[in-house]
């Protein structure tokens, strides 16, 4: 193996292991946050009719009687064997219901991150290079995107295009490989809702960094040398502007985890968000640390691949 690749596979390493510390701090912190409030949680399980002496032999029952670090301990000893446990309300594993709920906003993320890289880079490239009406063309589309709101992006396509025009369906969703075509249309409101805010600020981003760029003394050596435009801006330039703009978009990627949880609300959408917010209006303990062990990986991961991404298009950048 050579040095390079060693030092990359232990920089990977040491991010995977800082992750690992990141993700045990924060589900110890969420546990403590909800300890507290175990009577309530449990009252909420049996219901109305809950007393305090019922509520108590409920929580021995369940093993939430104990000392806090025990139970978290205890929570930690099985998701190392990866078990999640069950949900107090249904009796799902956590772990499977947990990777299908967040399937599920990943089909419409991923899909609104392909999108929004192309567009922004299309953009952001063509308002740098050709400047004048193009640019303040772009500049007041990104600006759009900024002041308008995710929900109220949505209602307006859902009026239009649900109801006033009928061409997609307002609400519901249908699985990939039940059908690609049903699948297509029943994401297409909500990630166009996504897009639009997603894009302003890549854009921004992308048009600034290119601007930059051209300015600089490599771009007029690069002409004075004979080299066209079009290979300056998008084979030089653009592969300098890259790594702020990977950055932006690792936030973007996260912001887009946020808004989903309005949008899959909007659209009975049964995503990742949609179903955090439910298990956190329950008290669901078991799906709240599953759901929060899973988010702080997924961040972790995300911008472990940035970084690696990053690295590779601008050496300047390399970490290893």
């Amino acid at each position: 193996m050579s040095r390079r690749a060693r030092d990359m596979l232990l920089y990977v390493a040491r991010r995977l292991v800082t992750g690992l510390v990141l993700a045990l701090l924060v589900t110890l912190i969420t546990f403590l946050l909800l300890a507290p409030s175990f009577d309530a949680i449990v009252g909420n399980r049996l219901g109305a009719g809950a007393t305090a002496e019922s509520i108590r032999a409920m929580k021995t029952q369940m093993g939430l009687d104990r000392p806090v670090l025990a139970q978290y301990s205890d929570w930690l000893a099985h998701v190392a064997r990866g078990d999640l446990g069950a949900s107090f309300f249904t009796g799902e594993r956590v772990g499977h219901t947990v990777g299908q709920h967040l399937g599920v906003t990943m089909s419409i993320v991923l899909v609104t991150l392909l999108l929004s890289v192309a567009f922004s880079v299309a953009l952001g490239v063509t308002a740098a290079w050709r400047g004048g009406v193009v640019d303040r063309v772009v500049q007041g589309v990104s600006l759009t995107g900024h002041l308008v709101p995710n929900l109220l992006i949505a209602i307006a396509l859902v009026y239009l295009l649900s109801i006033r025009l009928d061409l997609l369906p307002a609400t519901g969703f249908t699985p990939l490989t039940d059908d690609p075509a049903a699948w297509a249309r029943s994401i297409a409101i909500p990630v166009t809702a996504l897009l639009i805010a997603s894009m302003a600020g890549l854009t921004a981003q992308i048009r600034g960094t290119m601007i930059d760029e051209l300015r600089k003394d490599y771009v007029r050596t690069l002409r004075t040398r004979g080299i066209p435009t079009r290979s300056i801006v998008l084979r030089h330039a653009l592969r300098n502007a890259s790594g702020p703009a990977l950055t932006v978009l690792s936030f973007e990627f996260i912001a887009m985890l946020g808004g989903a949880l309005i949008i899959e609300k909007v659209f009975a959408i049964p995503g990742f968000g949609s179903y955090a917010f439910d298990a956190s209006l329950q008290g669901d303990v078991p799906v709240i640390m599953g759901i929060t062990l899973f988010a702080v990986l997924l961040v972790v991961v995300v911008n472990l691949a940035v970084d690696l991404v990053n690295g590779w298009l601008n050496p300047k950048a390399r970490v290893l």
